[in-house]
């Protein structure tokens, strides 16, 4: 009989590196929070043995369930006899996982869970991304314009609203719509503070929704999409911080026969399968798209394609609505 894959899941504890002049920001507290969700429901599960820090970690805090995603971390993670990492964490380039000549012995008998670090490093690039997909000339995206400090907006006839982001965000941090020229001037004296470089990006002012990828699998040979999840009670245009505003009280996943009722649902899932195609991802992806206007058949466009989808989930005591975006829309399936 085939052993059980041994599970350690990784939480981010390196300081992602400046790319281009810009460093994609860390998130408060690593990722441990989803890490011990992961953790803790897999351990559940008889096909999975869990290692873990602690030898019988509480379920009621973050600590103990998953390791630091260091070199230290991950040697410490194969030693207690993890074959499989979850890398629950933002990878990069100069990541451990890649560069770390300690850990080419364990390289013939590990798995990761996880993109290849050098291809988030580079799709962490929203610009680049998006400029990606408009050479195919198949994907729908919103209007975009880079900026610095140095740039004279007033000079650019920007359509307002308009919405002021990071190349290299995390989550809807220091993501604003902005509606006049002295309010963008405003959001780009902060966002300059982090990053040189800034994304202009035309508002639309339609339905939101998420589209989480799954890659190919035994059951699956080619990426296919989960059902949607639509977003509402956003705050000032966008959706709140998940760390905020729980995800389970301001979006819901679509039902079989609304999701059927329109066609333009069925187009933006068959899209966002050919983004996480033409990207090559080897782990889950979320697409968060919106329509144009709120006309019901305006056409969904691509605002932004997440390597690393939030995985909150409930299970552990106290985390009943930590549902993320992605575990909503597996949940809908059973």
């Amino acid at each position: 009989m085939p052993t059980k894959p041994r599970v350690a899941v990784l939480y981010q504890a390196c300081e992602p590196p400046i790319v281009n002049g810009v460093r994609k920001p860390k998130r408060p507290g690593g990722y441990r929070d989803s890490g011990s969700d992961i953790a803790y429901v897999l351990h559940s599960k008889d096909q999975v043995e869990v290692i873990t820090p602690d030898q019988d970690p509480d379920q009621k805090r973050d600590d103990g369930w998953c390791f630091p995603d260091t070199e230290s971390g991950i040697l410490e993670a194969i030693d207690r006899g993890a074959d499989t990492l979850w890398a629950n964490t933002i990878l990069f380039a100069s990541h451990p996982l890649q560069t770390s000549p300690a850990l080419d012995s364990h390289a013939a008998r590990v798995r990761v869970v996880a993109q290849p670090p050098r291809f988030v490093e580079r799709y962490d690039d929203k610009n680049w991304v998006n400029d990606l997909l408009r050479e195919k000339g198949t994907f729908k995206l919103p209007r975009s314009w880079m900026v610095n400090s140095s740039s004279h907006i007033e000079l650019l006839a920007l359509p307002y609203p308009i919405v002021g982001k990071p190349i290299r965000g995390r989550g809807s941090h220091g993501v604003k719509v902005c509606r006049s020229a002295s309010d963008l001037s405003k959001h780009l004296t902060f966002l300059v503070e982090e990053s040189p470089t800034v994304m202009l990006e035309e508002y639309l002012s339609g339905q939101e929704a998420t589209v989480t990828v799954m890659p190919p699998s035994e059951d699956h040979p080619d990426y296919y999409s989960l059902p949607l999840v639509v977003r509402f009670n956003h705050e000032h245009g966008i959706a709140p911080y998940n760390g905020v505003v729980a995800v389970t009280a301001n979006s819901r996943v679509l039902l079989q026969d609304e999701q059927a009722s329109n066609p333009r649902y069925e187009e933006i899932s068959t899209a966002c399968e050919g983004v996480a195609r033409l990207l090559r991802v080897t782990a889950p992806i979320r697409i968060d798209v919106r329509q144009a206007t709120d006309q019901k058949d305006s056409h969904f466009a691509i605002f932004d394609v997440n390597m690393k989808p939030n995985m909150t989930g409930p299970g552990r005591p106290g985390r009943e609505d930590q549902a993320s975006l992605t575990a909503m829309a597996a949940r809908s399936l059973g």
